[in-house]
């Protein structure tokens, strides 16, 4: 009797464990489910410091094109709009900026009111709106650019933004031309705690995406972020295959994708100019994100991007972390690139 009794006790106990367990196992499920799996914080110093070399490069030729001090100086804008070119700012942007300071100064203006102005119209060409919110579920983007510009990464660090959101991400593979993309993508997938779709190297990119967007949809994912192999922008079957890439998108999704992102390098100046205008010519391109920022003298080449082309900067890359991809702030990026203003004109 005392037996039966104790093994009722026993078993009593271990159907309670068994049930606890049960209970955390299914709470901490959920928690990773719906938590964000990083926490970011917004700094102001690292886009200062990633400017830097621009800055250092465009300050010295400004300071000796307009000079120092508070008294007048008389202004060589032929020499101002070579300083601007010389930042990879592009000609025809820098003949633009040079003919609205030419508009409202004279040659009494003060240098300091020359930089002031100089910084307003940077802002303005640069002024955007923020990247669009998620307003389809899912919400597809489409990730692009040659190869090199840190795109892969760039894909990690963008589910890292929507995880830190509570969004639940989907990242697809569909660079399977290079084993590395989907290897990076393992660890970005771990890192932020999103899913990721893969098939083996060398599978059919448009196979890779339609099975991400079918697992997306079943998942009820909240984003789609699609990482394409890194084409070279003058390789017409590759721009072919792009396209083919958001045909089988928009099947499983009428309306996406809702965001195709140009990811460029901005150590490459002038010639992410070029980039961008032919992945323009291809497919429609809703906004780039520029790299790279921490390592060039080059970054006057985002304001050419938005100038000439249009192409809003949606973000920009700042550092390696996490947490160093940055949505871009025209007035922001204007201080950072000129220095701190004494004056708004």
């Amino acid at each position: 009797m005392e037996t039966e009794v104790l093994l009722g006790l026993v078993a009593a106990l271990v159907a309670g464990a068994a049930t606890l367990v049960t209970v955390v196992w299914r709470r901490r499920r959920r928690s990773a489910s719906a938590a964000p799996a990083v926490s970011l914080t917004r700094d102001q110093q690292p886009l200062r410091r990633s400017l830097l070399a621009t800055r250092r490069a465009l300050a010295g030729r400004l300071e000796a094109v307009v000079g120092r001090g508070p008294k007048p100086v008389d202004i060589s804008l032929g020499e101002l709009e070579e300083a601007l070119i010389a930042s990879d700012v592009g000609r025809t942007t820098a003949e633009l900026l040079v003919q609205a300071i030419r508009d409202r100064a004279g040659p009494a203006t003060e240098a300091a009111t020359v930089l002031a102005m100089l910084r307003a119209e940077i802002r303005r060409t640069l002024e955007t709106d923020p990247p669009p919110e998620p307003s389809n579920r899912p919400w597809v983007v489409l990730v692009l650019g040659v190869n090199g510009v840190g795109k892969t990464t760039t894909v990690g660090k963008l589910a890292g933004l929507h995880r830190a959101a509570g969004r639940r991400v989907v990242i697809v593979a569909a660079d399977t031309f290079r084993a590395a993309a989907i290897d990076q993508l393992v660890v970005w997938a771990d890192r932020t705690g999103a899913d990721l779709v893969r098939h083996a190297s060398g599978a059919d990119p448009a196979a890779v995406v339609f099975d991400g967007m079918r697992a997306a949809i079943a998942r009820g994912a909240d984003v789609v972020l699609v990482d394409t192999a890194g084409r070279l922008h003058t390789r017409i079957p590759l721009v072919e295959e792009l396209r083919k890439l958001r045909r089988v998108i928009a099947r499983e999704s009428p309306g996406a994708p809702h965001e195709v992102l140009l990811v460029l390098d901005a150590t490459t100046g002038q010639n992410a100019l070029s980039q961008a205008q032919t992945f323009k010519e291809a497919t429609e391109v809703t906004g780039a994100i520029v790299t790279k920022l921490d390592g060039t003298a080059r970054g006057g080449m985002a304001l050419a991007v938005r100038r000439q082309l249009g192409i809003p900067i949606r973000y920009i890359g700042v550092g390696e972390g996490i947490d160093d991809l940055r949505v871009f702030d025209a007035d922001e990026f204007a201080t950072a690139l000129l220095g701190e203003e004494a004056e708004r004109p």
